[in-house]
């Protein structure tokens, strides 16, 4: 008798860098309480992001480092312009812009779907 055996299929719970993602953003969110941890999260996401490359979670790992470069690119834009005011209303937009972006990816890593999927 030949029996063959059917694994579930993997589930996106159950990927160890589900939690990877998680971790990064926490560190993200982190930033508004000691901006260091943003550093952490984008060297942690280069470092592990050729282990996610096919998955799910990679367009998570997108996200986030799209998030960083493009919050950093405001940030300096903010902190060339605030002396001219208009660098307050930059710096109010990008804070709203960024809590979107880590809740965003953070709900939808919670229901275990990729960024850029419906």
């Amino acid at each position: 008798m030949n029996e063959t055996q059917l694994l579930p299929p993997e589930q996106p719970g159950s990927d160890p860098n589900k939690t990877v993602a998680i971790a990064v953003y926490a560190l993200q969110a982190a930033f508004f309480v000691a901006g260091i941890t943003v550093l952490v999260a984008i060297v942690i996401n280069y470092v592990k992001r050729s282990e996610v490359r096919g998955t799910w979670l990679e367009s998570h790992f997108r996200w986030q480092i799209r998030t960083f470069w493009w919050g950093l690119l405001w940030f300096v834009v903010a902190s060339i312009t605030v002396y001219i005011l208009v660098g307050f209303l930059i710096f109010l937009v990008l804070a709203i812009w960024y809590i979107y972006r880590i809740a965003r990816g953070w709900l939808r890593l919670a229901e275990g779907k990729a960024m850029y999927a419906d």
